[in-house]
């Protein structure tokens, strides 16, 4: 299996670009204007999910004349942009201003025209690789598949993709989400793949989807979205999702039950989210105060604090900006060596092939 690692560092060359900003308005002129607009609607963005309850929190206290309307926090990928898509013209409640979604997705709404360029002030700190060079698109944070256990219910953690097929996790792990329309779910379709022994791309897809299909035959696959209150109920004991929302939840449970976070041994998948601002965005200078907002210091802090690995993580560690408790509080760094950044052609192809096929190979109706 091919190992790349991922960098957050800047180019020399976007180092030195004197445009910080698409838009032409200063950031006081977005703020005025934020503020007159008087709402901002954002969808998909669970409150447990990369530490999004306190970052809405800090936006609100911060700007307290701009209500946050939450549209469907438990959407996927393919539903914020489905959402735009819908809602071309509308200026009522249910037309979102902004989405964060896989990489796969960023250039695709892109291409379809849902969404709008805008450089946020601390452009350049967000690395070359996981942005769109005219602003439609950038990487938010990442971190890496793993799997959540219910230790009240799973005697022996699971310690690789191949040790979920064991006779002794039937009817026990589920996916974070419906693979036909999940990022987190097609993309821990693509590590299980990755692990098979398959090449990122379509080769990890049609492998991913064996797997799964083996797994559902055996009787350890559960088709339904496992999260936290799944795995608590023992609905879902063991759910394969982003670690730093694995995390998060063991947080909330505090104990009950146990939860173990792991980082399997072979398939180690990192993912990179992204964030955007829709072409049809009802509160166009709300969505750049948000944005603004979460590539601040203080926004990159709270992904931190949720244990999200934020896009501007090495220029901001590099100026001391990020407090020593928050780092001490991040699984060990080896956990990540191994991690695999797969390229936004090999999402795509994986993508191509999980949604396509999931249901004629695996057959299991995720809900």
């Amino acid at each position: 299996m091919r190992t790349k690692r991922f960098v957050f560092a800047a180019s020399a060359a976007a180092l030195m670009a004197s445009t910080a900003m698409v838009s032409a308005q200063s950031l006081a002129e977005i703020e005025a204007a934020a503020k007159a607009e008087g709402m901002l609607t954002t969808i998909a963005l669970p409150h447990d999910w990369c530490g999004y309850g306190a970052v809405i929190d800090g936006f609100k206290a911060k700007y307290p004349e701009i209500t946050v309307n939450e549209l469907n926090p438990d959407a996927g990928s393919a539903d914020e942009l489905e959402a735009i898509r819908a809602n071309k013209g509308n200026t009522g409640p249910q037309a979102p201003d902004v989405i964060d979604v896989g990489l796969a997705f960023g250039p695709q709404a892109k291409e379809e025209g849902l969404t709008m360029p805008y450089k946020v002030s601390t452009w350049d700190e967000i690395p070359d690789s996981i942005k769109d060079a005219d602003g439609h698109w950038y990487g938010d944070y990442y971190g890496v598949m793993s799997f959540m256990v219910n230790k009240d219910l799973v005697a022996e953690t699971p310690s690789d993709w191949s040790d979920l097929l064991k006779p002794e996790y039937k009817a026990s792990v589920a996916l974070a989400g419906d693979p036909r329309a999940s990022n987190q779910a097609i993309l821990g379709v693509l590590a299980a793949g990755m692990a098979a022994g398959g090449a990122a791309g379509a080769e990890s897809g049609e492998k991913g989807l064996g797997f799964f299909a083996e797994l559902n035959k055996a009787g350890n696959f559960v088709p339904v979205i496992g999260k936290a209150g799944t795995l608590a109920q023992g609905a879902t004991p063991i759910v394969v999702m982003w670690d730093y929302n694995a995390l998060a939840a063991r947080d909330t449970l505090a104990g009950n039950p146990p939860v173990e976070v792991v980082v399997p041994k072979s398939g180690v998948l990192a993912g990179v989210y992204v964030q955007a601002i829709s072409a049809h965005a009802p509160h166009p200078n709300a969505a750049k105060l948000w944005m603004e907002y979460l590539y601040s210091d203080e926004g990159q802090n709270l992904w931190l604090k949720g244990y999200c690995h934020p896009a501007r993580f090495n220029a901001m560690s590099a100026a001391g900006k990020i407090p020593a408790d928050l780092l001490e509080a991040l699984p060990p760094a080896e956990a990540y060596e191994a991690a695999y950044f797969p390229t936004l052609d090999e999402q795509s192809a994986n993508k191509t092939a999980v949604t396509g096929a999931w249901d004629s190979v695996v057959g299991a109706n995720v809900q």
